[in-house]
């Protein structure tokens, strides 16, 4: 995106005039609002940015947002998506999808589009549940949990979308309650400021179909002490008092209290998000009790665009041929009369 400071927007500059339409107390809601919030922070022209959606519940999306955008087909978003990006650079380019969406009929495109690191940004609202079709277990559905199409209780173990983020390559990998909106906000703005593909995984209470399915980490009573907000340079402390936190015992993380055995401060494991080696991000991405939350990694890597950038010039600068008409003519050439 060019630096050149543009107009300043508010929140209702990016608010559409069409009714919201989700649930009453759907965690939805906090995502849009959040989004209105954090776009006019992003020195973003308001016609460079476009939304993108697949099918679902959250694709309702780009109708909320006052800019360009499509609803698009079931999991076909991050085709889409990397087709309006690299068609014109200079957008700002949003991928709004859910759980069945991007990791069932999408999944292909999910890790591709991740591993490809074309700079664009991925909102996944996670809800562990098909909310639109009306409550069938999803890819991220826990073992045991009953459905409209497990009644018995679902057999297959979930994806986790951090570790198949960060499996995938993912450069850009952050996550976040869906009941913070601060936190989001500021997680969206950095996410647009990130040069690669950015994913944030949203933790989205579903109220009709799969409600209080992340209460145990997101409820405000618990999740100072079952969150680990990671914040790049800092120690990995969290809890209620700020006496917890992280350290590395054989090849696991480990919850300490600083002021037993012997543990202070210094102890405590201090988050690296840029390192290239995503071993670290990896077990921060799988942990499940705290979770972890905030940017998880955030490592500078040459986009998509760049490398393909830097082929094209290289391929140009070795060719004898400056345009195509020097092509056409370049052998043997006959009049037809």
């Amino acid at each position: 995106m060019e630096d050149t400071l543009v107009q300043e927007y508010t929140f209702k500059d990016f608010q559409s005039d069409q009714e919201v339409r989700w649930c009453p107390g759907c965690d939805d809601y906090v995502i849009l609002r959040s989004m209105l919030k954090a776009l006019p922070e992003m020195n973003v022209k308001k016609e460079d940015v476009v939304f993108i959606s697949g099918i679902g519940c959250s694709s309702r999306f780009p109708y909320y947002v006052d800019c360009y955008g499509m609803h698009s087909i079931h999991g076909r978003a991050a085709a889409i998506a990397s087709g309006v990006k690299l068609a014109n650079n200079n957008l700002s380019v949003w991928m709004i999808t859910g759980d069945g969406d991007s990791l069932a009929i999408g999944g292909n495109h999910f890790i591709h589009v991740l591993r490809r690191n074309i700079d664009l940004n991925i909102i996944l609202f996670n809800n562990e549940i098909y909310g639109l079709t009306k409550g069938q277990f999803s890819p991220t559905s826990v073992v045991g949990q009953k459905t409209k199409s497990s009644p018995h209780g679902n057999t297959q173990p979930p994806f986790l979308p951090g570790q198949l983020a960060i499996g995938a390559n993912a450069r850009f990998f952050a996550r976040i309650g869906g009941n913070n909106p601060k936190d989001m906000t500021n997680l969206f703005v950095e996410a647009e400021k990130f040069k690669g593909t950015s994913l944030i995984e949203v933790l989205q209470n579903c109220v009709i179909f799969n409600d209080g399915c992340f209460t145990h980490l997101t409820d405000k009573e618990v999740k100072e002490d079952q969150q680990v907000y990671l914040e790049h340079g800092k120690p990995m402390i969290f809890g209620k008092n700020k006496d917890k936190g992280l350290v590395l015992n054989g090849l696991k993380l480990e919850t300490v209290t600083i002021g037993e055995n012997g543990v202070t401060e210094k102890d405590i494991l201090v988050h690296d998000a840029k390192c290239e080696d995503n071993t670290l991000h990896l077990l921060l991405a799988k942990m499940e009790s705290p979770i972890a939350t905030g940017i998880i990694r955030s490592f500078e890597d040459l986009t998509f665009e760049e490398r393909e950038n830097m082929v094209m010039s290289d391929e140009k600068s070795k060719s004898k041929f400056k345009n195509v008409d020097e092509l056409f003519f370049s052998g043997e050439t006959y009049e037809v009369k």
